[in-house]
């Protein structure tokens, strides 16, 4: 059987779709699993087990200049490669009209059929063009984490249960960091300012971890990240250190290396709990039970306007305990 997964965007998105890719992979045994992301987390992708072939796109940079010759181009070589394979099963994981066009030129096999969301979940954006698309909508409960959801509509798309804890089968490259300390990374941050948590709070954290013989680890992404986690670093002394500027799997390889990830609600900090490291999740809002991590070595902390240093701290050796 061969399946294809749409599901585009954004990194926290992409994470949680993994755990539905290694039920399939339990489920039916022989089946070619397909992928289609945005180009940036191909790298991510590529690292999930049982995903045999990672189709990149770029809809975010083609809707920027949809009528350019190189657009164009780009579009039908994209087209080209989603038309090798004829697929006994399209599943748009995202549910809107960018991942419904992308299911759409997809190529079915005989009797192949498309299978998208029927409604809207909480939290979570939802268009109806995936429903027009689909040859059959799946109907999900409304309050699901993000995980369930996924994994809930291919079960019910390609006839299986899903049971047990989520396996998100992320394979990291474990490597040596250049560090001479065991390091926790600071994801510091993330795509809305009213999810970050206070600098000083970082640099407090900090503080304790280094005098308990940690030292630190500075991911960012963008102008506005680095200046902050060099503000950070530089608050630290020599045990923090911004990390390079690296594309997402070399970050994922290490993140991977860390002993632990304190962050706040971004996809890098999913992709800590997807490597099943130790990790506190900071939450400003109460929408953990939507996207946070759920057990083992993992905790969330929601307080309005912000958890305080010591309620992160206590988190932290609880699942430093744990570990």
């Amino acid at each position: 059987m061969k399946i294809l997964i749409v599901k585009l965007s954004s990194l926290g998105d992409v994470v949680h779709t993994m755990p539905a890719v290694q039920d399939i992979r339990r489920a039916l045994l022989h089946a070619q699993i397909d992928w289609v992301v945005e180009r940036g987390f191909a790298p991510l992708v590529q690292r999930c087990q049982g995903v045999e072939r990672v189709i990149p796109c770029e809809l975010r940079k083609w809707r920027k200049a949809p009528w350019s010759g190189r657009t164009r181009s780009e579009w039908r070589s994209f087209r080209e490669v989603v038309h090798e394979v004829a697929y006994d099963a399209v599943i748009d994981l995202q549910g809107l009209t960018k991942s419904a066009l992308v299911a759409r030129i997809a190529k079915l096999a005989a009797g192949g059929k498309r299978y998208a969301l029927a409604n809207r979940t909480e939290g979570s954006s939802y268009e109806v063009p995936t429903r027009w698309v689909a040859d059959q909508a799946i109907r999900i409960e409304p309050h699901v984490h993000a995980i369930a959801r996924s994994r809930e509509l291919c079960a019910k798309a390609l006839g299986y249960t899903a049971a047990g804890a989520d396996d998100f089968g992320l394979h990291a490259l474990r490597g040596e960091l250049d560090a001479p300390r065991p390091c926790v990374a600071f994801v510091h941050g993330t795509s809305r300012e009213d999810k970050c948590w206070p600098e000083a709070n970082w640099v407090e954290l900090g503080r304790r971890l280094i005098a308990q013989r940690f030292c630190i680890g500075l991911p960012h992404g963008g102008a506005v990240e680095l200046e902050r986690a060099q503000r950070i670093a530089d608050a630290l002394g020599s045990p923090a250190a911004v990390w390079p500027s690296l594309d997402l799997g070399a970050l994922t390889d290490k993140l991977a290396a860390c002993v632990g990830v304190i962050g706040v609600d971004s996809g890098l900090s999913h992709v800590a709990t997807a490597l099943d490291l130790p990790h506190v999740q900071i939450y400003n809002f109460d929408t953990a039970w939507r996207t946070g991590p759920v057990g083992g070595k993992q905790q969330s902390v929601f307080a309005q306007p912000t958890p305080t240093v010591d309620a992160v701290w206590h988190a932290w050796q609880g699942v430093k305990a744990g570990g």
